[in-house]
């Protein structure tokens, strides 16, 4: 539509990403002055329906927040329960919980590689259009799938929302030969992730450079998960800088705010824009990367890890997502190999008045909780902070990025259709997830 001088694009929610938002564009005199990511969705309260509870209730309640990748939310909740409680969970049962959190990096990524974005590198509208195109290259990103699903089914009892997750471990944990069967799983999906990293590392890549500073855990001696101490890498113009705080002090450096555009807050890192997610681990930790991975990792062309890499282009994060499905396979091998059955299934948790934090790698980056016990244990405040909300601002910026870069390109005039999808695979690029549904963007772009 055009009115007085300015052109409105308005489309209808489309497919491959979790969640319902809006895109809003205008482009004034060739330059884009305007970028906003509206996540409209109503607010889900569940930090609110958290107080009154329980200190053995966080698990299962915020693990609906999403069902892609619940085991985020349930390890980073109970961390902070059993901080707050002064209790440590270690040895065989922080295994088995890192081995259940593979299995979600596993799952979520293959998902989101080989259903949700490659399409966009390879000229189809969705993944049914790459499979006729690519049938075995589809299939064998649901035979990863697969795997990471039977690590869910095994440990956590079922796929979607596990039951077996609690407060000091689990409920039940398994016998040595009950995780046995996951081992030819596993070295099947072993080859279909090196497969798959070639795979993403030929597609053809726009030209991007990301300048946000980057937040993920750091746990040395190996690839964040399940622990660790957040850490940033400072990326503009002062130069690469390393500097780490405790995670109690996280609500101190990453402070969120309210946007009129959105739902969902939005967050700065010590005052500054900032992005989470795999390619902040790998510039942080690549170096602690299993060697079959930092193998995969230089082969695809991201750099050699060891020497602090850093893949700066956000459009091939779907290649650092592929080095991580590895690795996690790679991290979840080895924890079967070394399984020794824990004395218990858990550690006792005695409620104390006090509070805690915990923060943990959630496929799409670092996800934060913090709860404050009474001493009967019930929770008296709650604190979320989840990835892509933190991320809002740094997609935001990508977008103008992408799209100012094509208006200056020189190339034919872009019209709205390719400027959209242009926008759609820069807010895929971060995997957002916005909520459990399945929804994208509705952009509209006004051009003066």
């Amino acid at each position: 539509m055009k009115e007085r001088g300015t052109r409105v694009l308005r489309l209808d929610a489309l497919t491959r990403v979790e969640g319902e938002a809006a895109l809003h564009l205008r482009v004034q005199d060739g330059s884009v002055t305007e970028t906003r990511l509206r996540i409209y969705e109503p607010p889900r309260f569940f930090e609110a329906f958290l107080v009154g509870r329980g200190h053995t209730e966080p698990p299962d309640i915020t693990s609906r927040i999403c069902g892609i990748c619940p085991v985020a939310y349930q390890m980073s909740a109970c961390q902070a329960v059993e901080r707050a409680c002064g209790v440590t969970v270690e040895g065989p049962l922080a295994e088995l919980r890192r081995l259940l959190y593979c299995g979600e990096w596993i799952e979520s990524h293959a998902l989101h590689i080989h259903l949700l974005h490659a399409p966009d590198f390879l000229g189809h509208a969705d993944v049914v259009g790459l499979a006729r195109d690519q049938r075995a290259a589809v299939e064998r990103g649901l035979r990863i799938k697969q795997a990471g699903n039977a690590i869910m089914e095994q440990l956590g009892g079922r796929a979607v929302h596990p039951v077996n997750i609690r407060v000091g471990g689990f409920y039940r944990t398994p016998a040595p030969a009950e995780l046995r069967p996951l081992t030819e799983v596993l070295r099947r999906a072993r080859e279909d992730a090196l497969e798959t990293v070639r795979w993403v590392a030929a597609f053809d890549f726009p030209d991007a450079v990301c300048d946000h500073d980057l937040l993920a855990l750091r746990d040395p001696g190996r690839y964040p998960i399940d622990s660790g101490m957040p850490a940033v890498r400072g990326m503009r113009e002062d130069g690469p800088a390393l500097h780490e705080f405790p995670v109690p002090d996280f609500e101190e450096h990453v402070r969120e705010g309210q946007v009129p555009h959105s739902t969902a807050l939005t967050a700065l890192l010590d005052g500054r824009r900032f992005l989470t997610g795999p390619l902040a681990r790998y510039a942080i930790s690549g170096r602690w990367l299993h060697p079959l991975a930092a193998e995969a990792a230089r082969d695809a062309g991201l750099g050699a890890p060891d020497g602090g890499a850093v893949c700066d282009n956000p459009f091939r994060g779907i290649v650092v997502r592929a080095v991580e499905v590895v690795q996690a396979v790679e991290e979840a091998l080895r924890i079967i190999d070394g399984y020794e059955p824990p004395l218990s299934p858990a550690v006792e948790v005695t409620p104390r008045e006090g509070a805690g934090a915990g923060a943990t790698e959630a496929p799409r980056g670092l996800l934060y909780h913090r709860y404050a016990l009474a001493e009967d244990g019930t929770l008296t405040a709650a604190r979320i902070v989840a990835p892509t909300a933190q991320n809002q601002t740094a997609i935001e910026e990508d977008v103008r990025r992408a799209v100012q870069a094509r208006l200056e390109s020189g190339g034919p005039a872009a019209d709205d259709e390719e400027l959209t999808r242009l926008c759609e695979r820069a807010v895929r690029n971060h995997d957002p997830c916005i909520s459990c549904a399945a929804h994208f963007i509705d952009l509209t772009l006004d051009r003066t």
